[in-house]
């Protein structure tokens, strides 16, 4: 019962919260733990979820999650790396917590950027012309050291915190993990991988797009362009909604997202501890 509540009130806010209803939807295989916050009526008043050392709230807008008490399921009893959500939810959350004695080392904010299928594709269809020679297809076996330099590049420039030291082994285990379960598209230039993409969540309804990169010297081509539209037409003409997060002060890929037709929907922050 409390998961079928859990997933309603999920629904409801999807369009802002893709990576959480994505590890919600595995709560069923052990993998991660959920608490719930009952509201007026039977419904809930908030969600958090607990999943690969990272903390998802999901809170009613309308209401200020109480503390401490909900946050000794948790605190203390898991390993906590990151705290990831709407930046209102996230900062409720990381006041709870530095009230628990836990202090973020760093925090990132983001727009979370989403698009959903147009009526009307002529826009899309002016953006159809390719960079000379350039080749939009799914990776080959051949492309595995490629591709790897271009997640590795990828990982150190847009997702590891400060301070971080680069895992070359977690990296090529990610990237193992993204090639046979995700949607990803490589970019090819004069027989080269010049770029990635590919999608990184997927909710009831909707895929969060993420691993966005090109090569530097390739970059001013268009490619970025071409990538998100070639990885989001085809779920659009599935009915799927599209969602992702971008660095605020990455104005050229907040513009890149913007040619693709994508809207900035609302603040996110990811937070690390």
């Amino acid at each position: 019962m409390e998961l079928s509540k859990a997933k309603a009130f999920l629904l409801e806010r999807e369009k802002y919260c893709v990576a959480a209803c994505a590890r919600f939807r595995r709560i069923n295989e052990g993998r991660g733990r959920v608490w719930y916050l009952d509201g007026s009526e039977g419904g809930l008043n908030a969600i958090l979820l607990h999943s690969k050392r990272t903390l998802f709230p999901v809170f009613n807008e309308t209401i200020k999650v109480p503390a401490p008490g909900f946050l000794n399921r948790f605190l203390g009893k898991v390993d906590i790396h990151a705290v990831q959500g709407i930046r209102r939810d996230a900062e409720q959350l990381e006041s709870l917590m530095e009230g628990q004695g836990y202090f973020a080392s760093e925090r990132i904010d983001y727009h979370l950027m989403s698009l959903d299928p147009p009526s009307d594709t002529a826009e899309w269809m002016a953006h159809k012309n390719n960079p000379s020679g350039l080749i939009m297809r799914k990776p080959a076996a051949s492309d595995e050291e490629s591709l790897f330099a271009l997640q590795a590049a990828y990982e150190q420039e847009e997702v590891l915190p400060e301070n971080s030291v680069f895992d070359p082994t977690s990296c090529r285990l990610n990237l193992k993990r993204i090639v046979s379960s995700e949607r990803i598209i490589v970019a090819e230039l004069g027989g080269q991988v010049v770029g990635k993409i590919n999608t990184s969540a997927e909710s009831f309804s909707r895929h969060q797009i993420g691993g966005v990169y090109v090569r530097p010297d390739c970059r001013g081509l268009g490619i970025g362009l071409k990538m998100t539209i070639a990885l989001s037409e085809p779920l659009l003409a599935q009915g799927k909604g599209l969602t992702l997060f971008v660095k605020k002060r990455n104005a050229a890929a907040v513009k890149v997202y913007r040619n693709a037709g994508f809207s900035i929907l609302a603040d996110y922050r990811i937070s690390y501890y």
